[in-house]
């Protein structure tokens, strides 16, 4: 059984405890002993089946268990045992027709003191979450006490030694409190040396020196050798759009068009964007997923820039040194502002036809990029939410180029025809072999490269088995406008068809881990690593900018309380993500891109596999790793965006970089 299972099994048990606990103490006190009887023992099995379940899920890792051994399992069981001890010989013996108080204190107040145990135990991993610390464990404990000793006070006029109980649960409670409030580690070194760093907050200049400002980690301002420099101006604006099927939606727009204007480039150019803010409220900037800009151009507002205010612009440079498809959007309220359409398509393409640059899609071709979003509950491709076509030559070379902009996965097939995954994320795969009757789920903020042939007899794309889908059509010559990067799958003929084909629900699901050939790679799991991050992710109540929440959590904070991952340039780093919750969280750091080095302790057994956004799925545990070659503060967050906004997010940042904004962004 799956680690996911396991979990979702011992909360149904840890509620089956608590109710029967409960029932048992309940029905004692109403002297149905019989019933209170059986239910005493099917409490104890419910409880024993708890353990079971921790001790099933101790080869998955610690972090999935913490709670269970240091707290809330031993609380239950010495409750368990004080109510075997008390309560069962007395239920055993009226059960039998003797003479026994049954519904006395000493057998209804030791039952519903073991609900009590059991119900805290659900309490601290749904609302606490990861890790149980002194304070909580504390806090709980007093809870249960206080709890136990109402419940005696009201089924019996005198208990002894009351106050003097009640002044320890508070007293253990109080102290568990102030434990609560006390300050968290700024940084995390993750095993390595530490060193200077301010994250931002100073209001004047003295930071500045004590290391580089993010500031000056700007772009070069020409191309590379042989490149051009390729100038772009995005104004941000609110408008209604229409989209294909002529419903219109309220939307916050780039030049007035979702998705916005496709920037494109060679390897070389300079791209140089100019944003503009027309009369977005709230703000805006540019960050470019995927892409490994310097610090400075990453868009983060609050640590790498002040957000773009109406009436105001912000220039962003970079070189178009990585090949291959990413996409930007908003970083300033980026849940509400990317979800309203505040994104775009960035695509790379190489200079010249090598053999890579075959791969990466510079040979002549059909070359469709297809941003799928959701507006209003209806899945749009490009500015298409409902079926329509594209027409390309039999025989023509296509690339599909994939972008997920929403903060959920979603599933992608395609029929009629065998195919190649190219790339992901941007990044090639060593020796991809044919795929075909496959499921292909793409992470948010992901993007696959589907290369293939155009068949004579037309291929179908869907997404979620559902409308919104592409039909490849063949018709012996290319419409105007459908080949080359700057055509997107909304240019040329497209027009709305419908979209028949076969059934693809059942179509397996493909997994990347073990797709394409191995190959050497510059490093890999059992290299020596500078540095070694864990990151538990959960949900569980936390401060996030000074007020109380229930947040998506890591390591048991909300951003900005998450300490500081430090790295030195040219450090090897390895970072563990694990997924405790019950909701997938796709994981994004700013500026780099990872290897995959492991996924629930199992190594790739395919080509290498280099990611800028991975999905870890409840139960998970993702092992990745990078050099750290980009100097700079960067955002390491959830891109389902709602999860940032309710605390999962962090900051990387290299030793001895400051930044002169506040430290925290708006989302």
């Amino acid at each position: 059984m799956t680690v996911a299972g396991l979990t979702a099994l011992d909360l149904v048990a840890g509620v089956a405890a608590t109710v029967v606990w409960l029932g048992a103490g309940a029905t004692a006190a109403a002297r149905r002993s019989g019933l209170a009887l059986a239910l005493f023992g099917v409490a104890v099995a419910a409880s024993l089946a708890r353990v079971w379940l921790a001790l099933a899920l101790v080869p998955a890792g610690s972090w999935f268990v913490q709670e269970k051994v240091t707290l809330t399992l031993p609380l239950l069981l010495l409750a368990a045992l004080l109510a075997g001890v008390l309560a069962g010989p007395r239920l055993i013996s009226t059960a039998r027709g003797r003479e026994g108080a049954s519904s006395g204190p000493a057998v209804v107040v030791p039952l519903l003191g073991a609900g009590y145990a059991a119900g805290a135990g659900l309490v601290v991993t749904l609302l606490i979450g990861y890790p149980a610390t002194w304070s909580t464990g504390l806090i709980t404990v007093a809870l249960v006490a206080a709890a136990v000793l109402v419940t005696w006070r009201l089924v019996s006029a005198s208990v002894p030694g009351l106050r003097a109980t009640a002044a320890v649960a508070l007293t253990v409670g109080l102290i568990g409190v102030g434990l609560a409030f006390v300050p968290a580690e700024t940084t995390d070194t993750g095993g390595g040396p530490s060193g200077a760093m301010d994250t931002g907050g100073a209001s004047d200049g003295d930071q500045m020196h004590h290391g580089q400002p993010v500031t000056a980690l700007r772009g070069p301002s020409t191309p590379a050798a042989g490149g051009t420099a390729r100038r772009f101006t995005l104004t941000a604006r609110t408008a209604t759009i229409t989209l294909s099927s002529g419903r219109k939606v309220a939307a916050w727009t780039f030049d007035g068009r979702v998705p916005g204007p496709p920037i494109t480039a060679a390897e070389g150019d300079l791209i140089e964007v100019r944003l503009r803010n027309a009369d977005i409220t709230a703000g805006v900037t540019l960050h470019w997923h995927g892409y490994d800009v310097p610090s400075g151009e990453d868009g983060v507002p609050g640590l790498t820039q002040e957000a773009v205010l109406p009436g105001h612009e912000f220039v962003y440079r970079f070189r178009a040194t990585q090949v291959g498809t990413y996409w930007y959007h908003t970083h300033e309220v980026s849940d509400l502002g990317v979800k309203m359409g505040l994104y775009g398509t960035l695509v790379v393409t190489p200079r010249k036809a090598t053999t890579e640059g075959a791969q990466q899609g510079a040979s002549e071709g059909a070359d469709l990029t297809v941003p799928v979003h959701t507006f209003a509950g209806r899945t749009v491709l490009g500015d298409h939410d409902e079926p329509f076509q594209q027409r390309v030559a039999p025989g023509e070379s296509v690339r599909l180029r994939l972008i997920n902009t929403d903060d959920t996965p979603h599933q992608f097939t395609l029929s009629g025809t065998p195919y190649r995954l190219a790339a992901i994320d941007g990044r090639n795969l060593n020796d991809p072999g044919e795929l075909s009757r496959t499921r292909l789920r793409l992470p948010a903020g992901g993007r696959y490269d589907l290369v293939l042939a155009m068949p004579a007899s037309g291929a179908v794309l869907r997404v979620d088995d559902r409308a919104g889908s592409l039909r490849l059509t063949p018709d012996g010559s290319r419409a105007s406008g459908d080949s080359g990067a700057d055509a997107p799958a909304t240019a040329g003929d497209a027009s709305a068809v419908p979209v028949t084909g076969e059934d693809t629900s059942g179509w397996p699901e493909f997994d990347p881990l073990t797709y394409g050939k191995p190959t050497a790679t510059p490093f890999s799991g059992g290299s020596r690593f500078d540095r070694r991050f864990t990151l538990v992710l959960d949900r569980g109540l936390a401060v996030s900018g000074g007020r109380p929440m229930y947040a998506h959590t890591v390591n048991g904070y909300a951003f900005p309380s998450i300490p500081t991952q430090l790295v030195r340039e040219g450090d090897l780093v390895h970072i563990t993500v694990v997924n405790r919750g019950r909701e997938t969280h796709p994981w994004h750091l700013h500026g780099h891109t990872v290897l995959v080095l492991a996924r629930d302790g199992n190594a790739p057994t395919g080509s290498p596999v280099w990611l800028d956004t991975f999905d870890v799925r409840p139960g998970e545990v993702w092992d990745v790793a990078f050099r750290a070659g980009n100097p700079g503060m960067w955002m390491n967050h959830c891109h389902n965006l709602s999860h940032a906004d309710l605390g999962m997010a962090l900051h990387l940042a290299y030793e001895g970089v400051t930044t002169p904004f506040h430290g925290t962004h708006g989302g």
